[in-house]
């Protein structure tokens, strides 16, 4: 006899999980400006980089910047029985509303329309097999984010702040959306931590630094780490070539790459503790 129990009606439907994917991990923030998206590229190229097989989904339905950061147009090539294809992307297989809808021309759509999109690209999209995929989320708590744990079992959340209190305010409102919705949180990362001088080679903390760190110690959640606030790292992403392209070897990239490896770190820690999973992440 089957042991799954149906839902009442009106119930939304269990979250299923998306066949060959081992983790989905969520890059979430309480407010904008803090360069999410940003560390949400670098991390997917970083884990790419790194041996692991990585998708990337652009859930900023309103913001889709990952296609220029990224620095590609191509568009997804529709299959049969309404399958989606993803472009692959120096690496990355990449899915985003800014590669259907290019251009400037903004989408006004309500909540039903968000949840539809999102919907859409978790289970048509042909992932096909990957260690990570990685979901960008937009700012803030809002629909997108319910609409994605409602669908698919998130293995972890990230959540991006930079030192000062007006961002740490809103990160532990995302922090407690995850707990309240029960996803475990892979920790904090702190971005724009501090900035190097090039001229004297002096720290200056432009916005405070240590507070994210401070937060994840609050919450009991992991820390994941420090990123300086470099020109080069936002050069990177305006020109679409991302600061992780350059390698571990690169002084730009290596805070990066030791970002994606503590993740790696605590997902493997998260998924030893959920033994069902689909995937082994080596």
């Amino acid at each position: 006899m089957s042991s799954h129990i149906p839902p009442r009606p009106g119930q939304p439907p269990a979250p299923q999980p998306l066949p060959g994917v081992g983790a989905i991990v969520a890059v979430g923030s309480g407010k904008g400006g803090v360069g999410k998206t940003t560390l949400a590229v670098n991390l997917a190229l970083a884990l790419a980089k790194l041996g692991h097989k990585t998708g990337l989904l652009d859930a900023d339905v309103y913001g889709p910047n990952v296609p220029l950061m990224l620095g590609t147009s191509a568009q997804p090539r529709v299959l049969g029985e309404n399958r989606i294809e993803p472009p692959s992307v120096h690496g990355l297989k990449v899915i985003s509303v800014g590669l259907l809808n290019p251009g400037d021309k903004p989408l006004i759509w309500r909540g039903p329309m968000l949840h539809s999109i999102i919907r859409q690209f978790l289970g048509s999209v042909e992932w096909g097999l990957l260690d990570y995929l990685i979901v960008d989320l937009p700012p803030g708590t809002g629909d997108v984010a319910l609409s994605l744990i409602q669908t698919v079992p998130l293995t972890a959340a990230i959540v991006v702040s930079t030192p000062s209190d007006v961002s740490l305010q809103d990160a532990r409102k995302a922090i407690e959306m995850f707990r309240q919705m029960k996803v475990d949180i892979a920790g904090v990362v702190e971005n724009m931590s501090y900035f190097v001088c090039p001229h004297c080679n002096t720290e200056i903390d432009i916005f405070s630094r240590g507070g994210a760190e401070k937060t994840a110690r609050q919450f009991d959640v992991n820390f994941l780490g420090s990123i300086q606030l470099d020109p080069e790292i936002r050069k990177g992403g305006d020109s679409g070539q991302p600061a992780a392209l350059e390698g571990e070897s690169s002084a730009h990239a290596k805070p990066l790459f030791d970002f994606a490896r503590r993740v790696v770190e605590k997902i493997n820690q998260l998924k030893s503790e959920t033994p069902e999973s689909v995937v082994q992440i080596q």
